[in-house]
């Protein structure tokens, strides 16, 4: 797994298309061969970019699922909803499809934000929204997130 770094403003044209920040790019230069796969978020209005290996590998724990159990074909029918193939192209842009701009809310100006192997596609307004102070209290979701971790040595208990 490749550990994705960075926070990122870009603007999207009318068509989609959005040119990726070279820092981006140069992280991502290993998975452009092979492509990406673009789908909605599960949890929030945004997009997930997933480098082609990182998708294949959810796509395997995914395929696990016992499809003669309600519940886990509704989450594969939902979870793969919208998903598109995407590609940079030789400009370095790669193109948002109008369906998963509108479910996104994308206007002019996005944020590409690193979740560890994936990346996250917002609306700038939207994100702003999500990572305010005031609407959660981020103290309190490290401390019960991250509370229980014993990590030794890394100031971490």
């Amino acid at each position: 797994m490749n550990t994705i770094i960075g926070t990122y403003e870009c603007k999207i044209d009318d068509k989609g298309r959005v040119l990726v920040p070279a820092p981006l790019k140069k992280q991502l230069a290993a998975s452009i061969q092979e492509g990406f796969v673009l789908k909605r978020s599960v949890f929030q209005p945004c997009l997930e970019l997933y480098p082609m290996n990182e998708w294949n590998e959810m796509m395997g724990k995914i395929n696990k699922l016992n499809r003669f159990v309600k519940k886990n074909n509704d989450f594969i029918r939902r979870f793969t909803a919208g998903v598109k193939v995407i590609e940079i192209d030789a400009l370095g842009r790669l193109l948002v499809p109008k369906d998963l701009m509108f479910f996104a809310q994308i206007s002019k100006e996005i944020v590409f934000s690193s979740a560890v192997n994936i990346i996250e596609i917002w609306d700038k307004e939207l994100y702003e929204k999500a990572i305010d102070d005031s609407v959660l209290d981020f103290a309190d979701l490290a401390e019960e997130v991250m509370g229980n971790t014993n990590d030794e040595g890394h100031g971490i208990s």
